[in-house]
């Protein structure tokens, strides 16, 4: 009986030791800040594709969805204040410049993650989230501006949208539309900044410097505020849109019934027509932006969220690793558009077979998406991103299509004159 006590005892001493070799795998907890749900369905994916292949070294996001002022004030207060801040946290384009105050942001670098793929990606999406030579946020998207066209119009009219090179080739078939169809050829923004903008950037200039100087009322961009006005009122091809902005319950209801034959838009608003305007499925096709003169650039990145990691983090080497693995990965990048419907912003996925496997966007689109893409990755131009991007962008909406296109009480030269002095004196 005794000998059976021992064997026994031995018996338990030799399981113990067994276990605590296989130990439960350790999990750490990485918090998370976001205000879009989107985001949220994308990185719990990519913990899940993490922990499969880093099963001893887990990781459980903790996320947290607020609405997006609410998010971006307390993120900022936490930063400033030194606490409660989370790990991750989305900063949307137009605030990132906030976060980048002081000769030291409450941002972690990124540049040990960014540097060993950044010849794979468009460059510029890493630009507008950097500071004397460091990145400091990761974007979704490229966020292409391209073209959307209404090939039952277009071919209507004898218009072939790959003969649509320069913007006075999109005029003049414009006139053809119009003349045959009755419909608009397209919609101007007068209460948003997604027409205008994209066209200052496309035409090489911006708001500002890269040193900051206030050059939203230059010569440059009165010619395309002239040029869109033109559209309307002179040529008689557009008008504005319907609900004043691309957004609008009015706007889509009106696109949905045909309203017009195109609309210039970033790639990310692929996904309003497949949940907004159904009934233009598989007669709407995408191409790069005519150019202002041939050779020039074909496209603008508009818009974006910047994944950052901040200074309170305490895993900061773990949360480096994950947020490579979820944003600068082959894996991850294709997930951006099968997950999200974004266009990645590594352009070496776009030629994927996984690119092309049907989905909502290919089934409206077409299969020829990325391929298009591929012609103009080198020619994706970036913004000048500032503390005073936020108003800058707020004055665009509110001060200058309106007066000038929708009014026209004020003409271009005015109304950007006008925002720009009060730009200056902010």
């Amino acid at each position: 009986m005794r000998r059976v006590v021992i064997l026994c005892l031995i018996g338990i001493v030799i399981l113990g030791m067994a276990l605590s070799t296989y130990a439960a795998p350790k999990v750490t907890n990485l918090s998370f800040w976001t205000f879009q749900q989107f985001h949220v369905t994308f990185m719990q994916d990519a913990v899940a594709s993490w922990n499969k292949a880093n099963p001893n070294n887990q990781i459980a996001l903790k996320p947290e969805v607020y609405g997006y002022d609410e998010m971006h004030n307390k993120l900022l207060i936490a930063l400033q204040s030194g606490v409660g801040a989370p790990d991750l946290a989305d900063i949307e384009i137009s605030k990132f410049a906030n976060y980048l105050k002081g000769k030291t942001p409450q941002l972690v670098s990124l540049n040990s993650i960014v540097n060993p793929v950044i010849n794979k990606c468009v460059k510029s999406r890493f630009d507008i989230y950097a500071k004397n030579g460091k990145y400091y946020g990761i974007d979704y998207h490229v966020g292409a501006t391209v073209m959307y066209y209404n090939k039952e119009y277009l071919d209507k009219a004898g218009v072939d949208p790959d003969k649509i090179v320069t913007w006075d080739d999109y005029v003049e078939a414009g006139k053809k539309v119009v003349a045959a169809t009755g419909k608009p050829m397209t919609t101007v923004e007068v209460t948003e900044h997604w027409t205008l903008y994209p066209l200052i950037i496309q035409y090489g200039s911006d708001i500002f410097t890269k040193d900051g100087k206030v050059i939203l009322d230059n010569e440059a961009n009165v010619k395309v505020l002239t040029f869109l006005r033109d559209m309307v009122h002179k040529h008689k091809i557009a008008i504005p849109a319907p609900g004043g902005f691309h957004h609008s319950e009015e706007y889509w209801a009106f696109m949905n019934k045909g309203g017009a034959a195109s609309l210039m838009m970033p790639m990310w608003y692929m996904g309003r027509f497949v949940q907004y305007m159904p009934d233009l499925k598989g007669k709407m096709i995408i191409r790069p932006l005519p150019v202002w003169k041939k050779g020039g650039i074909r496209s603008a990145g508009m818009g974006g969220t910047g994944t950052a990691i901040t200074a309170q983090c305490k895993n900061k080497d773990l949360a480096m690793k994950f947020l490579a693995h979820a944003k600068l990965s082959r894996e991850g990048a294709i997930k951006t558009w099968t997950i999200l419907g974004f266009d990645p912003i590594r352009w070496d996925v776009w030629d994927d077979p996984a690119m092309r496997v049907e989905n909502d966007f290919t089934k409206y689109f077409g299969k020829d998406i990325f391929t298009m893409l591929l012609q103009i990755k080198d020619s994706i131009a970036p913004t000048v991103i500032t503390e005073k991007y936020p108003l800058a962008i707020d004055l665009l909406k509110k001060n200058v299509s309106f007066k000038v296109i929708k009014e026209q009480s004020a003409t271009p030269e005015q109304a950007l004159k006008e925002a720009a002095d009060e730009l200056r004196k902010s």
